[in-house]
């Protein structure tokens, strides 16, 4: 499919532009598909090229090794979007807490925001500065895509990253970041103001660099009552999209939220002013289309377990999920969360092939 918009004359055209039609809802032949995690420790070329760098963040500093796997899956599946190979904790790194990654147990900070004067410390990082390294990739992605696709650029919503930076890491029980925010609110939303100007700026450099889209996850908003949810999470969230940068090139630039467990609050998350709204598989998606489908695009929202299945159950999931978006532009196709460190490749194939076979019906003129 060929975009009719003149492109920069240093970029050139996309040559399939579905992903972002969709995202406008406008007609598309099929539905489009990209795997959240899709650049990953599923795909044994990732394995070696990550070996090739020596650790997890040495690979996402190098901007020709990060656009190799940005690549990888885009050589295997016909995905219709690539994703920036990076992660969601750059900006607590960069803001000086100290980001090592502890063998099996995730992401750790070697320095936690523990109070007040700890969040007064932190200023709001550079991103052709410290984070010059995630925009450097940013342009070689976009350079070697050739627009074959376009690339999709993200952040952590504030409220992920802090409870990163209070846990000090990874956490089940979130004790101490709610404990700041009903001990010390004052403190976290300092905190949540900060992350929000910092995510704006990382972000709309990242749309400067050359990302066509950006998607903002929100890992753990789903941890919160509907009221907390309100005060913590979705506030600062509509606050970047405000702040964004929504054209470039010549042609929108689409933002999609995405609150894991998020799906009592759509109607909320679809007010912000989004375009796209991401689901997880616990919320039906012709329920999801039938509250906020005339508002926003929807994204989603396979189970990623169901990619252990066979390749018949897989197609049958597929094409239960399309059934239930029904007729229309306005539905990417991805899964529910990222794709699982031990899926076959192969499985992976299966589900990208299904989505572009079994939709077509639903998008006849």
């Amino acid at each position: 499919m060929m975009s009719t918009t003149p492109a920069n004359p240093q970029r050139p055209p996309l040559k399939n532009d579905r992903y972002l039609r969709a995202l406008s809802k406008q007609p598309v032949d099929a539905t489009p598909v990209w795997m959240m995690r899709q650049a990953g420790r599923y795909l044994p070329e990732y394995k070696a090229t990550r070996a090739e760098a020596g650790d997890f963040m040495s690979l996402c500093k190098n901007a020709e090794l990060a656009c190799e796997v940005t690549l990888q899956p885009l050589r295997r599946f016909e995905l219709d979007a690539a994703i920036l190979f990076s992660d969601i904790l750059t900006i607590p790194d960069a803001m000086g807490l100290g980001l090592y990654f502890e063998t099996g147990e995730g992401p750790r900070f070697r320095n936690p925001i523990t109070c007040r004067a700890d969040v007064e410390k932190i200023g709001i990082p550079d991103p052709e500065g410290e984070l010059q390294y995630v925009m450097n990739a940013v342009r070689t992605i976009r350079r070697e895509l050739k627009g074959e696709v376009p690339l999709i650029g993200f952040s952590g919503s504030p409220w992920t990253l802090a409870t990163y930076m209070v846990e000090g890491g990874t956490s089940k029980a979130f004790t101490k970041i709610k404990k700041m925010a009903f001990a010390d609110p004052q403190a976290l939303h300092l905190l949540l103001d900060k992350l929000a100007d910092s995510v704006i700026s990382y972000l709309n450099a990242q749309i400067a660099a050359g990302a066509q889209s950006v998607m903002i996850f929100d890992t753990w908003g789903g941890v919160l009552s509907p009221r907390d949810y309100q005060e913590f999470s979705l506030q600062y969230m509509a606050k970047i999209v405000d702040g964004l940068t929504r054209e470039a090139d010549g042609r929108r630039v689409p933002v999609t939220l995405f609150t894991k467990n998020g799906g009592q609050w759509l109607e909320s998350i679809a007010d912000t002013g989004c375009d796209a709204v991401g689901l997880d598989w616990t919320t039906n998606l012709d329920e999801a289309r039938a509250r906020i489908g005339d508002r926003v695009a929807l994204q989603g929202n396979m189970d990623p377990s169901m990619l252990y299945a066979s390749p018949e159950r897989i197609r049958e999931e597929v094409a239960t999920i399309l059934q239930r978006y029904g007729n229309g532009s306005g539905h990417v196709f991805n899964l529910g969360h990222g794709i699982h460190l031990d899926v076959p490749p192969e499985n992976a194939g299966v589900f990208v092939k299904a989505v572009h076979e079994l939709s077509r019906q639903y998008h006849q003129e």
